[in-house]
């Protein structure tokens, strides 16, 4: 494997690349699979086809917890409080989560990876990603 910042081999278990001291995956420069120079945005590898995992666009906040406030407290947009957009959450708490239907549109977007935190940023399942 190798590091997608600095392009050197590292291990598979490793949580540091020790040539240039960031986490092995964390950025978006070159192929893990077979080292070539990628796009920044690119979602796959030109030179070999595997699919790039871009964590700079990753939210923070935890995948479960908001899969689980949205299923349990989502008609008063709490998972929405939880990460951070406030506004949208408060809108939710006054209209009961739009009758029910603006929790389960974002139920379903929670479950297939394209819900959006307060900062534009993608909660995903890190056990997954």
């Amino acid at each position: 494997m190798y590091c997608r910042n600095c392009g050197n081999e590292v291990s598979e278990k490793a949580i540091m690349c020790v040539a240039c001291g960031t986490p092995p995956l964390a950025g978006n420069r070159y192929c893990p699979n077979c080292k070539a120079e990628t796009s920044p945005d690119a979602g796959i590898c030109i030179r070999c086809g595997v699919g790039l995992i871009n964590t700079s666009n990753h939210s923070e906040f935890d995948w479960l917890t908001t899969l689980l406030l949205c299923l349990f407290l989502g008609t008063f947009g709490i998972h929405r409080f939880y990460t951070k957009s406030i506004g949208i959450g408060i809108v939710q708490l006054l209209t009961l989560g739009g009758c029910g239907l603006w929790t389960l549109i974002d139920f379903i977007m929670i479950v297939v990876g394209n819900f959006r935190d307060g900062n534009g940023k993608v909660v995903v399942n890190k056990q997954r990603a």
